[in-house]
């Protein structure tokens, strides 16, 4: 049987040749796109009071599908499949779905739209973006440190400033910590905190205006560098990666090409 499944023209080489192929890629796509969209229309109730049983059939069979595609993949790749990581990813979804939502696991079923997120593995733009995300994790970490110990800093002496006049946004240090987080973010900044403060104390800008050229401006522009930088390397891997397998496949059709030669002057020899 193991040996059927590896022979170059067996069920497994069939399998990998069907998985591989373009068609079936835009086909598990398209799936997860209409599911995702059947999911959001159950959300509404005149939807599901229209075609209720429709969208659920629908839905169990996109969940059929899933598992089909699933099955076929690891018999495709053997135990190879477990090594991958993106693999892991799409089993441990697909899986949650098959857990059944019984009392107190209603939470399971919100967890079906998790399905959507199998784009990410199966477009390599998607893969290569989320890459670049966990390759900046490292770097990110030194700067969110820096803009933690900012922060702290900013909060204590926010609260020793203006506490007593605006307990509101400034009575605690964690009140001071949200309240400058909003600002950081520039929402309802100057007109909803700034300027209220100023008008108690008229030179508060000399506190706001560094602090928000320091995180905002600064501090997360370093982040976002770091990231670009993370793609960038990601992209360079791929293309070093596409170049080394087109270097490898030159090479063995050169080989092959060789072994030809050799064997058509043995063959003229004789």
């Amino acid at each position: 049987m193991a040996t059927a499944l590896a022979a170059p023209g067996g069920l497994r080489a069939r399998l990998r040749r069907l998985v591989e192929a373009r068609p079936f890629e835009r086909a598990v796509v398209a799936v997860i796109v209409l599911n995702a969209l059947v999911l959001g229309l159950e959300t509404s109730e005149a939807a599901m009071a229209a075609a209720g049983p429709l969208l659920i059939a629908l839905d169990q069979a996109a969940l059929l599908f899933f598992v089909a595609e699933l099955a076929i993949r690891i018999i495709a790749a053997g135990p190879r499949f477990f090594l991958g990581g993106w693999n892991l990813f799409d089993t441990a979804i697909v899986g949650v779905s098959l857990v059944p939502a019984g009392q107190g696991l209603q939470v399971l079923r919100s967890l079906r739209i998790l399905r959507a997120l199998r784009l990410v593995s199966l477009v390599p733009e998607m893969r290569r973006v989320v890459q670049a995300l966990l390759a900046a994790i490292p770097g990110m970490g030194s700067v969110m440190v820096l803009l933690a110990l900012v922060f702290y800093v900013a909060a204590v002496m926010a609260t020793q400033l203006f506490g007593a006049a605006f307990p509101d946004w400034f009575g605690t240090l964690w009140r001071s910590l949200y309240t400058l987080f909003q600002v950081m973010t520039l929402e309802s900044w100057s007109m909803g905190i700034v300027r209220p403060v100023m008008d108690a104390y008229p030179f508060a800008w000399l506190y706001f205006l560094p602090f928000i050229l320091l995180t905002t401006f600064a501090v997360l522009n370093l982040v976002v560098a770091i990231i670009v930088n993370a793609m960038q390397k990601v992209h360079e891997d791929d293309a070093a990666a596409a170049q080394h397998a087109d270097q490898a496949e030159i090479l063995g059709e050169l080989r092959a090409l060789r072994r030809e030669v050799e064997a058509l002057r043995r063959g003229g020899a004789d």
